[in-house]
């Protein structure tokens, strides 16, 4: 076996384990066992800090979200929905791209509720450009939101977006379904951005 792929199974044990059972409730033993790996280092050797195999699991699949946003930012969105259609389908797509079972969207959630590793998840999609246009486009819908308004609806749509998603893929959601699951969540998140602000 390469070490690319050690690697690879490495990811894939850590990825499901940490989805089924909480980051911080899983060993570096564990993974490398269900991994295939006699040796109890593999995981050390390979990604070094918990930290950095999360990371490694975040960037696995973010090249394949980044490139489906991609696709429907080159469509010309320039309606609030259209934009918050940007921000949920490709992730919802590349799920369902993933058939059933998979585990990506409750490694996320885990990993949000997680203070010593949510920087990951946060920095990773930070840094993503499709990302930033979406969110830049999104705000240009709403140029009346105070920063402070703006910042919260934030949060609530990476909560609202990340534990949808993980409660649609434990039920092994079929590719219909992740499409309902997407138009429910745009639907909602078009209410929580255009909701009045209480003064």
């Amino acid at each position: 076996m390469t070490a690319q792929e050690t690697r690879e199974r490495i990811l894939v044990a850590a990825e499901r384990l940490y989805a089924e059972h909480g980051v911080l409730a899983v060993s570096n033993r564990q993974i490398s066992e269900v991994a295939g790996q006699g040796n109890n280092t593999a995981v050390g050797y390979h990604f070094g800090t918990r930290t950095e195999l999360v990371r490694a699991i975040v960037r696995k699949h973010t090249a394949s979200i980044e490139r489906l946003r991609g696709r429907r930012l080159d469509s010309g969105p320039t309606r609030l929905r259209d934009w918050l259609e940007c921000l949920v389908h490709p992730t919802t797509e590349y799920l369902a791209e993933l058939g059933a079972p998979s585990w990506f969207a409750r490694f996320a959630a885990q990993v949000l509720t997680e203070p010593s590793l949510r920087a990951v998840i946060v920095e990773e999609t930070l840094t993503s450009p499709s990302l930033a246009r979406t969110v830049e486009g999104l705000y240009r819908c709403l140029p009346e939101l105070p920063a402070e308004v703006r910042a919260e609806r934030d949060d609530l749509t990476r909560l609202l977006v990340i534990h949808a998603m993980a409660e649609r893929e434990r039920a092994h959601t079929s590719t219909a379904g992740w499409r309902a699951t997407a138009t429910g969540l745009t639907d909602a998140l078009a209410g929580l951005w255009l909701a009045p602000v209480t003064k």
